[in-house]
């Protein structure tokens, strides 16, 4: 698994994991201001099978590969589905979570037709319908309308991904489990995020978890969508290292 890092080695670790359609290069703002405390490993996911339980092990290989045992993980949308995955895998590696602009159940039947109907379109290997409505339907209003360069940056960040990782990734939110249930077993501390403008995981999905988390507080980003660490990145990283100060 290839991944970004920045910050000193023997620095406590923090493992974000990215968003669907997205890269481990969207968490570069975290990695720009988070490293002068903190050693920031942002993983490139991958899927040997098509579930978010294998994205989840490939996750504890790469840290095993860098010496690291316990760390805070956290992700965002994809990247957090994947964190409830490894909580479920590792807990004895979790030392705290972040769940940003992510949900715990499952995908609806609705959600599972249109993720169907997202492959179906990369399937002749042309990503580009799928990465347009991506980039229009995941950030908020304001961010469309007064943030082009932020704009820009999505785009240019979705449009790495191919034709394959697109389907596999896919896949595995399609199948992964609903994880309600295990919210309660988190008993270690816990930020959740959420963008005041995210019409895919809202305002009121962000505090069901956090209120169903043991240790949870909540963190709203005003202004911002889906991609709320994108969006206003000064915001969320001021909300995280706060979180990390507090773990720490």
């Amino acid at each position: 698994m290839s991944h970004l890092e920045a910050g000193p080695q023997d620095a406590p670790a923090v493992v974000l994991l990215h968003a669907f359609p997205l890269s481990a290069a969207m968490w570069q703002p975290q990695l720009d201001a988070l490293s002068d405390r903190w050693r920031v490993v942002a993983p490139e996911l991958s899927f040997p099978e098509p579930s978010v339980d294998s994205a989840a092990d490939e996750v504890a290989r790469l840290l095993d590969e860098l010496g690291l045992d316990r760390v805070v993980i956290g992700g965002l949308s994809m990247g957090g589905y994947v964190t409830m995955a490894f909580w479920r895998r590792h807990r004895e590696r979790v030392q705290a979570i972040v769940l940003a602009d992510t949900r715990a159940s499952a995908d609806t039947d609705e959600v599972r037709e249109r993720r169907t109907r997202q492959q179906e379109q990369v399937a002749g290997g042309d990503t580009s319908a799928v990465i347009e409505a991506m980039v229009d339907g995941l950030p908020g209003p304001h961010t469309k309308e007064h943030r082009p360069e932020v704009m820009a940056e999505i785009a240019r960040l979705m449009g790495d991904a191919t034709a394959e990782g697109i389907t596999v990734a896919l896949e595995a939110m399609k199948r992964r489990p609903d994880s309600t249930a295990d919210l309660a077993t988190m008993d270690v501390p816990a930020l959740v995020v959420v963008g005041d403008e995210d019409a895919l995981s809202p305002l009121d999905v962000a505090q069901a978890m956090s209120e169903a988390l043991p240790r949870a507080r909540l963190a709203r980003i005003p202004q911002a969508g889906h991609l709320s660490s994108l969006e206003d990145p000064q915001v969320f990283n001021a909300e995280l290292r706060a979180f990390l100060e507090s773990v720490a």
